[in-house]
């Protein structure tokens, strides 16, 4: 388990008082064996199953009783530094609720900690614990960290972080995967199905935000999460492939909202973890190939933020290279996805080049070596299947364009009936329409010299062009101020004009 921060209250926990807090609706019997916890090791207070599960209601209680209904606390909620005893103190006096919040979290933590570090065998487990032992369905205690997760205003992210986080060990207990955390515990599996579900929407929703505070909440529960294939199935079947690989690549933008590097990381070990289901599930490879996942990890890749991430990037593409459909083939009608698929998409991306240069570079952790390599030998075969209008079409289906013979008049002379497409469609040129509008200046240079070399090339190619909106948009970037870029849409437009362009020229 991942370590969870201090609350910026923790001075102020030795200072509770549970006899002046009437809204706790405490027993007496419940205030003494929460006094009682206090005094001891955390290991004795656990130490049989039916003092900890009554310990575990109790510090929920707690929590629901203090986060209440009605949003996040007035002041807690909103501090993000570590407080001194004095200030700490203070605001236990001002906002015991939300002191007392922090407080059960902090405790369920060290609860959730202290369980999972006893030896097997032990017959106090987190199934005993969170799970009735009659009927072995989760104990119905759990539903105030939910409700802490929704809270509403700006929330609370001490609360939320340590709730979801608690919440994930909790559940996943109950998941059939997971039977070395019950010592022989019977559970009813089908009693975590709804809350698990309901912690992913909690978790898809704050990846839909942008910026690195709603991925702070949410990382350290979705690297725990993702190590159980249940909650990696019910993530992936919420969109959740498309979100990582949006913040991926986000995070090699360097804006001001993109991810840290320590969020990379996490965001890049939840992508490697759920290519585990790529071989068994049709869904889940339809899903990385859809979301376009693999110029994520090749755009990590390439900028090297840090070893650690490259490493676990290069984890993911391995994973996705080697997956095969032959557990779980696609439904009939649908196109078949495998590890071909995603090696196409690699050299689109021009990840052959990274793993040329980064082969000649010395590395200390073996596990790098041995996925660069088996990543060159694949890579290296398939591009010597590929003709060069299939490794056109992959760079252009990534998204990832870049100056080369790809991009030459003589590539565009030999290869102008290929954009028409199978269907006649002329999908590759709607596609480079797409690439005119992209953040990356140099990719839209490229995209305009492209339009302008079809319409030269292919017969009627002018029409085509227009008729697509090719002109009007490639019109727009003449004034931009990147000189390079206005040049070819310049170019671009005058090919567009123009009957015989090489007349002219």
């Amino acid at each position: 388990m991942s370590n969870l921060p201090p609350s910026p209250v923790t001075h102020a926990f030795s200072g509770i008082q549970w006899d002046p807090m009437q809204k706790l609706r405490l027993s007496n019997s419940e205030k003494r064996l929460l006094r009682s916890a206090e005094v001891n090791p955390i290991d004795y207070t656990l130490n049989n199953p039916q003092e900890s599960a009554a310990y575990v209601k109790i510090v929920l209680k707690v929590l629901a009783e203090a986060s209440g209904a009605s949003g996040p606390s007035s002041k807690v909620s909103h501090l993000k530094a570590l407080l001194s005893e004095d200030e700490a103190l203070g605001m236990l006096y001002s906002d015991p609720m939300g002191v007392v919040t922090h407080y059960a979290i902090t405790k369920l933590y060290d609860i959730i900690l202290c369980l999972k570090e006893k030896k097997r065998g032990s017959t106090v487990t987190m199934g005993s614990t969170f799970f009735n032992g009659n009927d072995g369905n989760l104990i119905d205690e759990w539903r105030p960290l939910l409700r802490v997760l929704h809270l509403g205003g700006s929330g609370d992210a001490f609360a939320q972080r340590g709730a979801a986080y608690c919440l994930a060990y909790i559940l996943m207990t109950g998941c059939p995967s997971q039977p070395f955390a019950l010592g022989g515990f019977k559970i009813n599996h089908s009693s975590v199905e709804e809350p698990l579900q309901a912690l992913v929407s909690w978790i898809t929703s704050q990846l839909q935000s942008s910026g690195s505070s709603s991925l702070s909440l949410v990382t350290p529960t979705l690297t725990a999460l993702v190590s159980c294939p249940e909650a990696r199935m019910k993530f992936a079947n919420s969109g959740g492939i498309g979100y990582l690989s949006r913040h991926l690549r986000n995070g090699t933008k360097g804006t001001k909202n993109s991810a840290t590097v320590q969020q990379l990381y996490e965001l890049c070990f939840c992508v490697w973890a759920l290519t585990y289901e790529c071989s068994s599930s049709a869904t889940i490879r339809a899903a990385f190939a859809r979301d376009n996942a693999v110029n994520s990890l090749v755009d990590l890749v390439s900028s090297a933020p840090r070893e650690k991430v490259v490493r676990v990037a290069l984890s993911a593409l391995r994973s996705l290279a080697v997956c095969t459909a032959d557990v779980a083939p696609s439904a009939a009608g649908r196109k078949e996805v495998t590890g071909s698929t995603f090696l196409h998409e690699m050299i689109g991306c021009g990840l052959i080049k990274y793993v040329d240069q980064m082969k000649e570079r010395q590395w200390t952790d073996p596990d790098i070596v041995e996925d660069l390599d088996v990543l060159h030998k694949l890579l290296h075969e398939n591009f010597k299947e590929m003709s060069t209008w299939d490794v056109y079409l992959a760079e252009v289906h990534s998204g990832s364009l870049e100056w080369g013979f790809l991009h030459t008049e003589k590539f565009f002379k030999e290869n102008a009936k290929h954009f028409e497409g199978p269907n006649s469609d002329f999908i590759v040129v709607k596609l480079l329409v797409a690439l005119t509008t992209s953040n990356d200046e140099d990719v839209q240079a490229i995209a305009c010299y492209d339009i302008g070399e079809f319409v030269r090339h292919y017969p009627n190619g002018r029409s085509i062009a227009r008729s697509l909106g090719a002109k009007d948009i490639v019109m727009k970037l003449v004034d931009h101020q990147n000189k390079e870029l206005q040049r070819h849409a310049l170019t671009a437009v005058s090919k567009m004009m123009v009957q015989n362009w090489a007349s002219v020229h």
